[in-house]
């Protein structure tokens, strides 16, 4: 029996082997979540030098996902393979750098679990089969654009503008909804937070969110297509204000203090798209429509 047959007839090896990836998916998305945004600030910074007509500056050492090799924040110690291994790394070292005894941020362990976590249910959700692959490629690029945007209060277009054209493409085979309402979605999602951003543009004259929000409603458009969105801004919108309020209770925010929206959008997103028709099925019942 092939490593696929045995994955496919048995449910529990599939979620145990998607867990396992998961957490390896999870530590590679952690020098994703730190690196991405700096490597993208070398490159508009070279890109605004081209342009004001300014001098090459020299390169500098290779900075990439790749190099340099992760090491200590505080003592430079390079990370070994035995101290890479998701999660269990960190308990082993009890939170501390092997050699300098410096605490480890508890994020990282937490990453690793939540896309560990995450990754076994989907494969559980979906079984085995090209739907749980891609929601597994789609779940991890939304772990690490909410980080990032939380992080920075960017969504950068090299994780959402393949993630959305990836979409469209596989709901060519009508593999989540079909092309057509996979499009009007792309299209809807795109409008929708576009209108809202210049209506409360015009009336206060301020920007109320980043056009990254717009590209990340269409991207779920184009892979759960239209019928998601209302679902999707209405749990993004009542989760963003109690997360909100909560920071204002804390005193951790003012008023005036922006709110990333992209994390409250992709968690939404990531609900409706797994329980979407379940969720409104239940609501109409509730409210006497079937």
């Amino acid at each position: 029996m092939s490593l696929t047959e045995v994955l496919a007839s048995y449910p529990l090896v599939f979620v145990a082997s998607v867990l396992v990836l998961g957490l390896i998916v999870g530590s590679f998305l952690n020098v994703l979540i730190w690196r991405l945004p700096k490597m993208l600030e070398r490159d508009w910074h070279a890109q605004a030098r081209d342009i004001l007509g300014l001098p090459v500056e020299p390169a500098g050492p290779t900075y990439n996902l790749l190099l340099p090799h992760s090491q200590c924040p505080h003592c430079a110690h390079p990370i070994r393979p035995w101290e890479n291994i998701p999660v269990f790394s960190y308990l082993l070292l009890r939170g501390r750098c092997s050699a300098c005894k410096a605490p480890i941020g508890r994020r990282y362990p937490l990453v690793e679990l939540t896309c560990g976590l995450a990754s076994a249910f989907v494969a559980w959700h979906f079984g085995f089969g090209w739907q749980a692959g891609l929601m597994l490629f789609l779940s991890w690029g939304l772990l690490a654009m909410s980080l990032i945007d939380a992080d920075h209060q960017l969504l950068p277009d090299v994780l959402v503008l393949p993630l959305l054209w990836l979409g469209l493409i596989v709901n060519g085979f009508d593999l989540f909804v079909s092309l057509h309402d996979a499009l009007w979605g792309a299209v809807a999602g795109y409008l929708c937070l576009w209108s809202v951003y210049w209506l409360f543009k015009l009336l206060t004259g301020k920007e109320g969110m980043g056009h990254g929000d717009f590209k990340l409603l269409a991207m779920f458009g184009a892979w759960g297509g239209w019928q998601i969105l209302p679902m999707t801004l209405l749990l993004a919108s009542l989760t963003g204000a109690l997360a909100g309020v909560a920071m204002l209770r804390r005193n951790r925010a003012q008023m005036s203090t922006p709110i990333p929206f992209g994390p409250f959008l992709a968690i939404a997103g990531w609900i409706a798209l797994l329980w979407g028709g379940q969720i409104t099925d239940s609501y109409l019942q509730f409210v006497g429509f079937r």
